[in-house]
């Protein structure tokens, strides 16, 4: 794997070889029947929107309400993977198929929803694989690559979208992304050492920190993550069918949840849902609901 730039490397030392089991939280089934479900996000009017992706065809972002509505928000969206919601607007990533990866095909986008109109645009083209998705204070975007020969993070500078630029290559098979504060935590899926890769949003391609992950990537597959109102970051573990709780500051983590089979994401819950649970997507079609014991 080349390397676009060039970093001092700190890596944590908790051993993460057998995380430990937390304080088990309790699993429940949301809503179930979507198609391959990616990536989730939460409007401010109480809308979970999801990324629904097909090997087959066309995919879609999909809404569901807290009374249990749904309905399709955009349809025909090619290979959807994450999302941000900022105000009254949607950003999902296109083109986060396994063929764009493995060919280098520049094909994808971040395109945008107006929640209160419907209104689809396109924000920025020329992305390979954008697959994860977050935003920085300052409205950066940053998405993540992880399949082909140069997986890493991109970023999509607020002032210039048209201008995406790659700004860094050497963190292995980047997927699950979340930012806090200024620190952007970038979670590997496929590598045989599992990490999470902290890099600053105002300097990513500059000095970075990497903690220990527990599991064998080929076997685990860490997938999203997200930074829970304690500080904490939680990570689904899409193979491992489980979460973990990990602590930025020390690298030790615990099995949150497990029997959670395929499960690509998780987020907190948002307007009209439980703020204190977790609420995670998967492949078989499920949002599922984790509520701490």
């Amino acid at each position: 794997m080349s390397v676009a730039v060039a970093g001092a490397v700190l890596v944590g030392t908790p051993d993460a070889a057998a995380a430990p089991t937390c304080s088990p939280w309790t699993v429940s089934t949301v809503a179930q029947g979507f198609g391959m479900l990616e990536n989730l996000a939460f409007g401010e009017d109480g809308t979970i929107f999801l990324s629904e992706t097909s090997p087959l065809g066309m995919g879609r972002i999909q809404a569901l309400t807290p009374d249990g509505r749904r309905r399709t928000a955009v349809p025909d969206v090619t290979s959807p993977g994450g999302l941000v919601v900022d105000g009254d607007t949607l950003f999902f990533t296109t083109g986060n198929g396994t063929a764009a990866g493995v060919f280098g095909t520049a094909d994808g986008t971040i395109d945008t929803l107006d929640i209160e109109t419907g209104a689809r645009t396109t924000y920025a083209r020329g992305l390979v694989m954008p697959n994860g998705l977050a935003m920085s204070s300052n409205g950066d975007l940053f998405t993540t690559r992880n399949l082909g020969s140069d997986t890493g993070l991109t970023v999509v500078p607020h002032e210039v979208p048209h201008e995406p630029s790659s700004v860094r290559t050497d963190i292995g098979t980047a997927n699950g992304i979340a930012i806090d504060g200024n620190t952007v935590y970038v979670a590997n899926t496929f590598d045989p050492a599992l990490a999470i890769t902290e890099v600053d949003t105002d300097d990513p391609s500059g000095q970075s920190r990497t903690l220990a992950v527990d599991g064998f990537g080929p076997l685990t597959a860490s997938d999203d993550l997200t930074v829970g109102p304690d500080g904490q970051l939680y990570l689904a573990q899409n193979l491992a069918s489980r979460v973990l709780r990990i602590d930025p500051r020390t690298g030790q983590s615990c099995v949150l949840g497990t029997g959670l089979p395929l499960t690509s994401s998780v987020d907190f819950g948002g307007p009209g849902w439980d703020r204190t649970s977790l609420y995670a997507t998967s492949f078989d079609g499920t949002v599922r609901k984790l509520t701490p014991a």
